[in-house]
């Protein structure tokens, strides 16, 4: 099917598997792992690839363009970011890393470096669960309701990652696909800790979303029998999908409940079998990896989608240190409105009473206070830190490295810097410069703030101004470049100014003019 050029480093229980499906499909060059009698083992079953006990050198070999890490939990991060900086294209196995972090610094650095990044959420490509995901977005189970799934089984233990981590992340993955991409709102998790006190063995995860969806995974392996189903109800149908049914595995449920006398009396229906293609899944997860990194394409499950489960594990097991406290994921307080076309990476605090509206995107690490406005098609980059009563207009970018104080306007369109000397091929992320705009200042329409300046208060900077340097307290600025025309009240208005004294001609608030300073001598008058 292709070039020879995959190395699968790590090759136990699970590495196998991937080891086997790389052969089918032509294109294992290599196998390594640090048993050479694992390495003698897998010489006798592909003796035309390679075996490697250094892993250094598969990241030296340019005839590899793709490596896959199968190794456990704790290596993932180290071993894809040596590939990738090596200039391999990576299939890491889930999770992505231990740390939100960590992983975060796996996308970008896949990003920057041009690299494709494919987790190993192997369900996402399961046909059950493909063939799920299209009937759930026709509607045909109608409005969801509920998302349950279980995932039991007596061992494999492990001791450097609890049932949650082992587990879990494969049907947080599938339940995400499900919502569309929709992050929960509320996250709790609870455990039971019967084999090591630190590890836990069997936990139960409670995840809520939007418009009242709830779901709930079960996990185990302390179970007498291995079972791993997971069950849609919609207001319209049911389905369920069974993964250890040795024959169907889709089954479709019309059930339905009639209200007698003010109560429901459930119509049980007979299920019906959805018929699904029978190629294994973890083959169509392997040449979705060999397709990306021929064409240069981003596999169904990247690095996002691996950062986004990784981010609820994260706050699972938050919940689960603090005794299943129920973790607030959107908000500080749920009371926070987010139109359904937005993207808010987590982690992300958003206050009480603030406002998202359509299309816009809030990268992770950001803060929002109370009672803000962002308009339509706003941006927030990374570590931005928004105070309360903010109001951005529609198109408005703040970069990372801003910071926006309490009452602060921004008019539409309005943008912010954060590198004096861009060039599109040099990395200057070490080199941003902060901007502050303090509290109440307003900003025009079309505006550009260049990074590395401080907006004083209730300062005024006209539309289309370009600010290329520090703005006073209750300054009016415009122009490009931007200067001090005059001074404005907190109201808004024009100041008039006699000698070393001002006046709003609204308000009455009075102002001493001191060189290029302002400040009120006297409060409103109404």
């Amino acid at each position: 099917m292709t070039d020879r050029n995959i190395a699968v480093a790590g090759c136990g229980y699970w590495g196998k598997n991937l080891v086997r499906n790389f052969n089918d499909l032509e294109a294992l060059h290599t196998v390594c792992d640090a048993s050479q009698d694992t390495l003698r083992e897998l010489h006798s079953l592909y003796p035309q690839a390679n075996t490697e006990l250094e892993y250094s050198n598969v990241l030296r070999n340019d005839t590899i363009k793709g490596v896959v890490v199968s190794t456990p939990a704790a290596l993932h991060y180290g071993m894809a970011k040596e590939a990738v900086l090596a200039g391999k294209d990576v299939f890491v196995e889930k999770p992505l890393a231990l740390d939100y972090e960590e992983g975060r610094e796996l996308v970008r650095l896949a990003e920057e470096n041009n690299r494709v990044l494919l987790t190993g959420h192997l369900m996402e490509y399961h046909p059950a669960v493909t063939r799920l995901a299209e009937m759930v977005g026709k509607g045909e189970l109608g409005e969801i309701r509920y998302i349950y799934s279980n995932r039991l089984n007596l061992g494999r233990f492990r001791t450097e990652e609890d049932i949650m981590w082992s587990f879990a992340p494969h049907d947080i993955s599938v339940i995400l696909r499900l919502m569309d991409a929709e992050m929960p709102l509320k996250i709790s998790a609870h455990g039971g800790y019967y084999l090591h006190k630190d590890i836990a063995d069997v936990t139960l995860t409670a995840m809520e979303f939007g418009g009242g969806v709830r779901a709930h995974i079960f996990v185990s392996w302390l179970h007498p029998y291995k079972e791993q189903k997971l069950v849609v109800v919609g207001d319209k149908k049911m389905a369920l999908f069974d993964d250890t049914n040795p024959s169907d595995k889709l089954f479709l449920y019309s059930h339905e409940i009639e209200w007698v006398e003010g109560k429901p009396v459930p119509h049980p229906k007979d299920a019906e079998a959805i018929p699904i293609s029978g190629e294994e899944p973890l083959k169509i997860e392997c040449r979705d990896f060999l397709e990306c990194v021929k064409n240069r394409g981003r596999p169904l499950v990247d690095g996002y989608k691996g950062l986004q489960v990784l981010g609820v594990l994260s706050y699972c097991r938050k919940s689960l240190e603090e005794g299943g406290r129920t973790i607030m994921l959107n908000t500080s307080d749920a009371e926070v409105f987010i139109h359904g076309t937005s993207i808010v990476e987590q982690p992300c605090q958003i206050g009480k009473g603030t406002k998202v509206w359509h299309y816009s995107h809030i990268m992770p690490d950001v803060t929002i206070g109370e009672n803000c406005v962002l308009g339509q098609n706003t941006f927030i980059g990374r570590g931005v830190k928004i105070g309360n009563s903010v109001k951005l207009e529609n198109n408005v970018s703040v970069f990372e490295g801003v910071t926006l104080e309490d009452g602060v306007f921004c008019g539409p369109s309005a943008v912010f810097t954060n590198v004096v000397n861009p060039r599109s091929h040099i990395s200057r992320k070490d080199q941003f410069k902060p901007t502050l705009v303090r509290k109440g200042a307003s900003i025009g329409a079309n505006a550009t703030i260049v990074c590395g300046n401080t907006i004083g208060e209730y300062a005024f900077i006209g539309a289309g101004a370009v600010v290329t340097g520090d703005v006073p307290d209750y300054a009016l600025v415009y122009g490009n470049p931007g200067r001090v025309q005059g001074w404005v009240c907190r109201c808004g208005v024009t100041l008039e100014e006699e000698g070393t004294q001002a006046k709003c001609p609204e308000c009455g608030t009075e102002y001493k003019l001191e060189g290029n300073k302002c400040s009120p001598v006297s409060g409103e008058k109404k």
